[in-house]
């Protein structure tokens, strides 16, 4: 092998190398801690939400989203509590979530949500998800599931995404569990770029791109999120499925005060 073909291979070596590394997948653990928490602003967010369908192209599916983050204690550690709320066209549209995690690592400690008047609440623990017994009401009092290891939250996937160390390339694997459904599972999120968008004062923002590509029914489905460089806050997604279009939007904290005006204060 002369110098000239010694030094092909070995660039082309490099490149091979360098490119695996690239697109090496970074699979978010709780044990490993690769969520920056402190990334994790607390205070309300509002989302306008919204379904557009092609075959009715002048019916408008939509909801107001808020979701509230506040960091409090709870038997002597720093909690993350989020609220959330969906309110809707009408009263059977509404629901609600209530969730408690760790400030260390973003682990779950309890989530609960009312759904169509009908509420379920679980208890979280590092290797298992139980029915929280003493909840009244609760549907799913008697469910139990055990872990092959910890996982996070689904129902707070978009503050999971606030915390993720995100840079062009990147693919994450994320264990996920929505409680009382299936079972947990890794779901790949890759960044696919980046972008910069229009926020609803025309105030332009340079956004990394996160996607999740999905089997739905069959069919392929995709979902965009817009995550922003400097502040690490989610402002928008786009969902495709089969035979429509979801969309979530980031409105201004101040665009309503419904919590104050049914909570009477």
């Amino acid at each position: 092998m002369n110098t000239s073909q010694f030094k092909f291979l070995t660039v082309a070596f490099l490149l091979l190398t360098a490119s695996a590394g690239f697109a090496q997948t970074d699979t978010i653990r709780l044990k490993d801690k690769r969520l920056n928490t402190s990334t994790l602003k607390p205070g309300m967010r509002q989302y306008l939400v919204y379904f557009q369908m092609p075959q009715s192209p002048k019916t408008l599916r939509y909801w107001l989203w808020l979701r509230n983050t506040q960091v409090q204690k709870r038997n002597g550690e720093n909690v993350f509590v989020t609220t959330q709320n969906w309110f809707g066209s009408d009263t059977l549209s509404y629901r609600s979530g209530y969730s408690v995690n760790r400030v260390s690592d973003f682990s779950p400690i309890y989530h609960s949500e009312t759904v169509a008047g009908k509420n379920k609440a679980f208890n979280w623990a590092a290797d298992k998800v139980t029915g929280a017994d003493t909840v009244a009401n609760n549907t799913k009092k008697g469910f139990a599931i055990i872990f092959a290891e910890p996982c996070y939250n689904w129902n707070l996937d978009i503050e999971t995404f606030e915390m993720l160390p995100l840079a062009a390339g990147k693919t994450f694997a994320i264990n996920f569990y929505d409680a009382g459904f299936g079972k947990p599972e890794f779901t790949i999120y890759k960044v696919s770029g980046s972008e910069v968008i229009a926020t609803y004062d025309n105030h332009k923002v340079d956004c990394w791109k996160l996607v999740n590509e999905s089997d739905f029914k069959g069919q392929h489905a995709t979902q965009t999120f817009w995550i922003t460089k400097k502040g690490h806050e989610f402002i928008k997604e786009e969902d495709v499925f089969p035979g429509g279009y979801r969309y979530k939007v980031k409105l201004p904290a101040t665009a309503f005060n419904i919590l104050q005006r049914i909570s009477g204060k």
